[in-house]
């Protein structure tokens, strides 16, 4: 894999990855009728897809970015997932105060990554 791919590669695993963890841990929210063992069970099951492109990209990131730098990536991918899961899967509204939240932690990250 050529360098100038590697964030491309990671990005894109960890946004998956993203994608399958958060319907792990929030989509049964949907399903309050459903028995809470049938509902971890699943949760497992999608959170194995999770891993199976997380490992990976933090594998391939690891080098062009350091730990801290993939675990911001990650945790801002995490936000952007969630803000757009809460939206139109659980059909919630995002407050100004999440927005002002939301923005201090990409503030953090602004920090990580200069130097």
């Amino acid at each position: 894999m050529s360098l100038s791919s590697v964030p491309f590669v990671t990005i894109g695993l960890l946004i998956l990855s993203n994608v399958f963890m958060t319907f792990a841990w929030y989509g049964h929210l949907k399903f309050e009728n459903k028995p809470l063992y049938l509902v971890i069970l699943v949760s497992w099951g999608i959170a194995l897809f999770e891993y199976c492109a997380q490992v990976p990209a933090n594998r391939i990131g690891y080098g062009y970015f350091n730990a801290a730098q993939l675990k911001t990536i990650q945790e801002i991918i995490t936000l952007s997932v969630f803000v757009i899961f809460s939206v139109f899967y659980l059909g919630e509204a995002i407050s100004w105060k999440q927005i002002i939240g939301f923005a201090f932690i990409a503030l953090g990250a602004f920090f990580i990554f200069t130097k």
